[in-house]
């Protein structure tokens, strides 16, 4: 009889882990408890009667890398390749991003004469901060904030400027608490292994590729920046869900997990509202904090960890005006907090996906990300904020940044509570650290995660079960997922008991995702 697998959360961290459970020829029995009523967690598109659709999660996925490559041959298999939309390298949407700073719009240097001559808000040409990278020592330190290892490596002015404004596109945070190891591990390794940044991005690790398919050929081709789907990214749960439904996978909604309680028998007992579920295995796909209250009291040390994992909610206003056009072509603008800490950024859709705009007269799309690490000081509290403020707010940043005077003809606001883990100084310690040791709960066997970012280390359990706090917004590690494959065919699985828990992020509220979770997080990539 095979196993019998819980995977808790239904969002796309969630529905993955079931996907690649449900592929082998000798797959367990699966199980997805999630407590809202919808699949798909923060991939929330709406549909308008006259076609125009609307993000208010991520809007698009970046095909880079082996996480980029993997979720691509992901949406062949479920029957998406006529959905896809891609921004190819050479559309303006890939070229062009923008910052707003100094009251005025700023195109970011691209190609070689951004380089080499000072090009605005720089106040010398970037050259120089590549000329520092390559002199600079390495760091001895294990971990430094995002702010302070670009301050030493690229100078003040990129640090202040750009990568404040990166980390409020990517992880509506501050760059100044955010840790480079965890946030940026790419970067942080390359110091390591090369001693310049540069030189360690541009000699590569040898990596892995993906799994190969038609689409991540056509997108290395066409040099994709980014992809969507024609009826929106939240048509991505809904094939996931297609794709699970006759394979035998059960999906429940208002399911919500109270308690996780290893039994007497070496199985975990699921209590849910109207009564229980055993399981030989748990994969979580929960935020940190809300795996930490589910969590066995033996425990607890590790659901003291989880909770101080922070999260910033995120305002998304979505926008749509006729009859005017916009100052400049491009994917969007972002805003460093020097400038305005409560607007994060400025999205411009339809000119990334004209194909989500109306059928109607020719219109514009626009979203504007407001809040993040600064939500409280600018909104108060996100849970009462006003959705008439948010909006008003969005609607004065557009007219002064975009000089678009009319009233939008349509609106949307949403706010996404503590929707972006916030991966602060230190946070490669904190899932690195032990759970209960002697006199806990029987050691388990290790098994697979869903956890959905490649570059995160598992946070034991009690024995060598593993849990990884959050990430948000991703499907399975590949070398997990490979596992995964391996035991659904061959039909052997590790000792029953074991738990892979692995709070998941959001498939992260606004902007471009890196699905498969290489970027939980992002606005803006």
């Amino acid at each position: 009889m095979p196993p019998t697998v819980a995977v808790v959360g239904g969002g796309i961290s969630g529905l993955a882990a079931c996907y690649h459970l449900a592929r082998g020829p000798h797959p367990p029995k699966v199980l997805l408890l999630e407590a809202s009523a919808r699949l798909g967690g923060w991939l929330q598109s709406t549909r308008t009667a006259d076609g125009a659709v609307f993000e208010h999660g991520p809007r698009g996925i970046r095909p880079a890398g082996v996480v980029g490559t993997d979720t691509l041959h992901m949406v062949s298999e479920l029957g998406l390749e006529g959905d896809v939309l891609p921004v190819p390298g050479d559309h303006p949407a890939s070229r062009n991003r923008f910052l707003y700073t100094g009251g005025a719009l700023h195109k970011l240097p691209s190609g070689l004469g951004g380089l080499l001559r000072p090009v605005p808000p720089f106040s010398r040409a970037l050259l120089w901060s590549g000329v520092r990278d390559l002199l600079t020592p390495a760091g001895t330190e294990p971990d430094e904030s995002v702010h302070a290892f670009v301050h030493r490596r690229f100078g003040q002015e990129v640090a202040d400027i750009a990568v404040d404004s990166l980390c409020r596109g990517v992880f509506a945070g501050d760059c100044r608490a955010l840790s480079i190891r965890s946030c940026f591990p790419a970067l942080f390794e390359a110091e390591r292994r090369r001693r310049s940044v540069l030189l360690g991005l541009a000699l590569g690790s040898g990596k892995e590729r993906g799994a190969e398919s038609g689409l991540s050929q056509r997108a290395r081709a066409e040099r994709w920046s980014q992809w969507s789907l024609r009826g929106g990214m939240e048509t991505l749960a809904q094939a996931l869900a297609a794709f699970l439904r006759p394979r035998g996978v059960e999906l429940h909604c208002h399911a919500p997990l109270h308690r996780l309680r290893r039994h007497p028998d070496g199985r975990w007992q699921l209590t849910l509202a109207d009564g229980t579920v055993m399981a030989d295995y748990v994969v979580s796909a929960l935020p940190a904090a809300a795996l930490a209250e589910v969590l066995p009291a033996e425990t607890e040390p590790l659901a003291q960890e989880l909770r101080h994992i922070p999260a910033v909610s995120v305002a998304v206003v979505n926008l749509q005006y006729e009859g005017v056009t916009l100052p400049v072509t491009g994917f969007g603008h972002l805003v460093p907090s020097s400038e305005d800490a409560s607007l994060l950024g400025i999205v411009y859709d339809s000119v990334a996906f004209p194909q989500h705009n109306s059928t109607g007269a020719a219109s514009v799309r626009l979203t504007v990300m407001l809040g993040g690490a600064w939500f409280g000081q600018s909104f108060g509290d996100p849970v009462a904020v006003a959705p008439a403020l948010l909006l008003q707010r969005a609607q004065v940043a557009v007219r002064e940044q975009l000089g678009l005077e009319p009233a939008p003809t349509r609106s949307i606001v949403k706010v996404h509570q503590a929707c972006i883990p916030q991966y602060t100084l230190g946070h490669w310690q904190r899932i690195g650290k032990k759970g209960p040791g002697p006199g806990g709960p029987p050691a388990p066997a290790e098994v697979p995660t869903a956890h959905p970012h490649p570059r995160r280390a598992h946070q034991p359990l009690p024995g060598r079960a593993a849990a990884a706090p959050q990430p948000h917004r991703g499907l399975l590690h590949r070398r997990l997922r490979q596992r995964l494959h391996r035991q659904c065919q061959s039909g052997r699985w590790a000792a029953a008991g074991a738990a892979a828990l692995s709070p998941s992020v959001p498939a992260s509220p606004p902007g471009t995702q890196q699905l498969h979770g290489s970027r939980t997080k992002c606005f803006f990539n």
